[in-house]
């Protein structure tokens, strides 16, 4: 939802930016301002995400200095909606999922609904050019006569065929029929239907933005009068035009869709207005241009620019997902809680019973109780139940399983370093100090432990009065030895 709500955040803050370069152009012919409201409608169905995605496959040897700083400062404005950062873990909300079905279920109800429209008024065009005759009347396309009542107009995206209603040469003048033709010609030379088509998926997909549909009102407005200007260009007389126009619009129906290009589109008054008074709009000067060109390469080159800015981070920021939990609870024991359970879990994860602060210091530094000094009191005495999950990915990433290892401690304790820091704003400080210390070194009659054979077994155990193990390392036996006589002891085996 989230994602969603970021595209069509962008999509609107581009529209807007596409509305004020058009008003810009407004003096300038109308093909130009066509071109840029057709750029806002496509940019519905290109995220810049994607875009993004795609500059964050390349990456400079040196990245800029200021390249953070405009990375996030672009993000910022463009991604308006982030998902909130929770203290700890809860239960999904049941209501939520709901919710994202409700709106999916509206969603898809909405979009079968407008292709349905769409598909009902394509069968009505499709009827009446299945029953057309050929029309002998020479063009670069087929033209066919109709009886229906239909507006001439061209159909078909990739194989566009005329269709005429059936005597229009006796309701027209010649002049008039010619300028009408020219008119539909131009629709075909500059592939109006195709255009057309792509924004009718856009108001598929987007039916519930009002700005779509403001956006295809334009489209077909400065279509209509592109053809217009091109017609009047080719030295028709604009009385003779606008005549032949306003005699369709008194005979025929408009046509029923946008990718069937008419000739009665956009707002008639307008239109005849711009024709009688026979207004030569300028072309685009080279300023005009290059502005144009720059704001082109601009929207596509920008997103890019930031991906390939933010592959480092990136890199950085999923090396960082191994050394972090995806999610974790973190609740205080019951008053009176006895035992403790300190154990890390398949998959990278934590799991505590009743542990207590100075524990868990112990087991992510490494380190024994008697290397640790300072901190609150409740230190030791209040415990904690924690049950935390390392990401699926990072740790598929970086073991290729789901087991727990021994070479996945090290990620456990740096996870568990960032927990500490995250929720209980734990800092530390490094030092050294002089102390006593153990050294466990070989008898002088030499070691009477055998060497294991059978390579794994199940480690080393410590009860109050016995130490047992099978297959383990030295290494243990003296960690142990530590954390009963409070000293370091050095392993000089």
């Amino acid at each position: 939802m989230i994602l969603i709500a970021n595209h069509l955040w962008q999509s609107t803050l581009f529209a807007v930016a596409v509305l004020l370069l058009a008003l810009a152009f407004r003096s300038r012919r109308a093909q130009p301002r066509y071109w840029i409201w057709l750029a806002a409608s496509l940019k519905f169905l290109i995220p810049f995400s994607l875009l993004v995605s795609a500059g964050s496959q390349l990456e400079w040897r040196t990245a800029p200095a200021v390249a953070p700083a405009v990375s996030a400062t672009v993000e910022q404005i463009s991604e308006a909606f982030t998902p909130l950062a929770l203290p700890e873990a809860a239960p999904a909300a049941t209501g939520r999922p709901a919710l994202a079905r409700l709106l999916m279920i509206v969603w898809f109800c909405g979009c079968a609904g407008v292709l349905a429209i769409w598909c009902l008024r394509w069968r009505r065009v499709r009827v009446a050019l299945r029953l057309a005759l050929p029309c002998n009347i020479e063009a670069p396309i087929p033209v066919m006569a109709s009886a229906s009542l239909l507006e001439p107009g061209v159909f078909g995206v990739f194989r566009p065929v005329l269709l005429l209603p059936a005597g229009i040469a006796e309701r027209l003048t010649a002049e008039q029929l010619d300028a009408i033709l020219a008119h539909e010609l131009c629709h075909v030379r500059r592939r109006d239907n195709l255009a057309a088509a792509m924004h009718m998926l856009v108001e598929a997909i987007f039916w519930f933005h009002p700005l779509v549909w403001w956006i295809g009102a334009r489209l077909i407005e400065e279509r209509e009068r592109a053809c217009d200007e091109e017609v009047l260009r080719q030295g028709k007389r604009p009385q003779v035009y606008a005549e032949g126009i306003l005699t369709v619009c008194r005979l025929y129906l408009e046509s029923p869709l946008p990718c069937a290009s008419g000739v009665t589109g956009s707002e008639l008054r307008k239109r005849i207005e711009a024709i009688m008074t026979n207004r030569i709009a300028r072309g685009l000067t080279p300023a005009g241009k290059l502005v144009l060109a720059i704001a082109g390469m601009t929207a596509v080159a920008a997103p890019i620019l930031i991906g390939i800015m933010r592959a480092p981070q990136s890199r950085a920021q999923t090396n960082t997902e191994a050394v972090t939990f995806e999610v974790a609870s973190i609740r205080p024991s019951r008053p009176g809680s006895r035992g403790l359970i300190l154990q890390f879990t398949p998959g990278g994860g934590l799991r505590t019973v009743n542990a207590h602060l100075r524990q868990l210091i112990e087991v992510a530094y490494d380190v024994r109780n008697f290397q640790i000094s300072g901190g609150p009191a409740w230190l030791n005495t209040q415990g904690f139940d924690i049950l935390a999950k390392a990401s699926q990915s990072a740790e598929s990433a970086a073991a290729g399983n789901r087991e727990m290892t021994e070479d996945r401690v090290p990620y456990v304790r740096q996870r568990i370093q960032a927990l500490l820091a995250e929720r209980f704003q734990l800092s530390i400080r490094r030092g050294t100090r002089q102390m006593p210390a153990y050294a466990l070194v070989v008898a002088k009659n030499g070691p009477k432990l055998k060497e294991s054979t059978t390579g794994e077994g199940r480690g080393i155990n410590a009860d109050r009065n016995l130490v047992t193990g099978d297959a383990a390392r030295i290494s243990l036996l003296a960690d142990i030895l530590a954390r009963r006589t409070g000293r370091p002891v050095l392993d000089r085996t």
